[in-house]
């Protein structure tokens, strides 16, 4: 029972995972058919669809396809701190901005976790350093 459970999570994070990519690649290639179609037009963005806490400007952020993102998973049991370290060490490896950073890092919420970001207020996070402020507050006490 346990390892089903485990797997259901893990499946569950890879769902989550795969749906934040999706998104990234559907702006990518709006931007690249904008581009395309020539350089004095601006990049076509989809509305957003569900409040998110990231400000426009973390949400119009552009994610490099190449760019690999963290395989780190939080679900709310694990040492905030520790998970913090490893999602740093693996962002110093691949680089990326800050805003790339929030997004990369939403992508390691799974379970309670995630309920908790997408409860933040809509357009709330604006920078990675605040991101973290906002993680440990909730989570310091694991």
């Amino acid at each position: 029972m346990a390892a089903s459970r485990a797997n259901q999570e893990r499946i569950q994070a890879d769902l989550v995972a795969s749906q934040v990519m999706n998104e990234e690649l559907r702006r990518n290639l709006q931007t690249h058919a904008a581009e395309r179609e020539g350089a004095d037009q601006e990049p076509v963005t989809r509305p957003r669809e569900f409040p998110t806490p990231f400000s426009p400007e973390i949400v119009d952020a552009v994610i490099s396809t190449t760019l690999v993102g963290p395989k780190v998973t939080f679900t709310g049991i694990e040492d905030p701190e520790a998970h913090l370290t490893t999602f740093h060490t693996q962002m110093m490896l691949v680089g990326g901005s800050d805003t790339v950073r929030c997004k990369l890092f939403m992508s390691t919420l799974a379970r309670t976790t995630m309920d908790w970001f997408t409860s933040l207020p809509d357009g709330h996070v604006t920078s990675f350093p605040q991101l973290t402020k906002l993680f440990r507050a909730q989570y310091l006490a694991n």
